[in-house]
């Protein structure tokens, strides 16, 4: 965790709370933004406080193959049923190839190549007459703290005990493989599930982690007791980060409210040239994370 002041420290200061011990205003966030000041506040600050914001390194290469997968299998949704075939996805992916951050030109057809294989592969353990609740769709909801909202990868409709339900999946295409303690411990598909309840009526309480490079399904089955953990510990986190921001605007640093915590992240970061502790880190090219795919 992040070497911040206590939650309690925070939470207890009554300029920083409203009515009840509720914060004056709902912290509007998605997963991702909670996720960064978990990571580091100091990266935090940086993407979502200063203004005008730092400027950002060069594009990785990961970032642009998991866009390119995941906008292609959004695009093998979106055609009509006869025509989701695996014959039509080397048209899709090429359509939506993102081309920056590979070394070049030879390194990013070999990855292209790999995600092709990906895809036929995963595609064909699909049944193209399935109609998932949603694709790339976001969902929201609120707490007394939170105004949350968050794009799910894709939305299933199965039917489990209580009936229809609704399953967060999630694809991935980084290097390591995914266990179940993953889906487990992700607290970004349990808020998904957290606000799809809500969007859909209906229970969310089965999140999976597709990985594609190994064709493997990471799976957990929240109960309402760890969704209700998960949406605490999102809910102390705004309340810092509130707290913070407060108190730069009341004229404390900004460097003391957000901290920097130095750790294996600082090499991958988008602000490490800006950011005293990145700085010092071994910076790692905007290709590091594919070159296991070419060899």
């Amino acid at each position: 965790m992040p070497p911040t002041r206590s939650r309690a420290t925070k939470s207890a200061v009554p300029e920083q709370l409203g009515f009840a011990g509720m914060p004056e205003r709902l912290f509007v966030c998605t997963p991702s933004k909670l996720g960064a000041y978990t990571d580091c506040p100091r990266r935090y600050r940086y993407s979502y406080v200063d203004r005008p914001s730092q400027p950002k390194g060069p594009p990785w290469a990961h970032n642009s193959l998991g866009a390119s997968v995941h906008t292609a299998l959004k695009n093998w949704y979106g055609l009509p049923t006869e025509r989701r075939e695996r014959d039509s996805l080397p048209a899709l992916l090429k359509a939506t190839w993102v081309r920056e951050g590979y070394r070049d030109v030879e390194q990013e057809r070999i990855v292209y190549r790999r995600a092709l294989g990906w895809l036929d592969t995963y595609v064909a353990t699909l049944d193209p007459e399935d109609e998932p609740l949603g694709v790339e769709r976001v969902v929201a909801a609120k707490t007394g703290i939170l105004a949350l909202n968050g794009r799910a990868d894709r939305i299933d409709e199965r039917v489990g005990p209580d009936g229809s339900e609704a399953v967060i999946v999630d694809y991935k295409t980084g290097r390591s493989g995914l266990s179940d303690d993953d889906a487990r411990g992700s607290q970004a598909l349990a808020l998904y599930a957290f606000a799809a309840q809500r969007v859909f009526r209906r229970p969310s309480r089965r999140v999976e982690l597709h990985h594609l490079p190994t064709g493997t399904i990471s799976v957990h089955e929240h109960t309402e007791e760890s969704l209700a953990r998960q949406l605490r510990r999102a809910e102390e986190t705004a309340i810092d980060i509130m707290a913070a921001e407060k108190a730069v605007a009341a004229g404390a640093s900004a460097d003391d409210e957000f901290p920097v915590n130095p750790g294996s992240l600082c090499g991958w970061c988008d602000f490490r040239k800006v950011c005293p502790a990145g700085a010092e880190a071994t910076a790692k090219d905007p290709w590091t994370a594919v070159e296991h795919l070419t060899t």
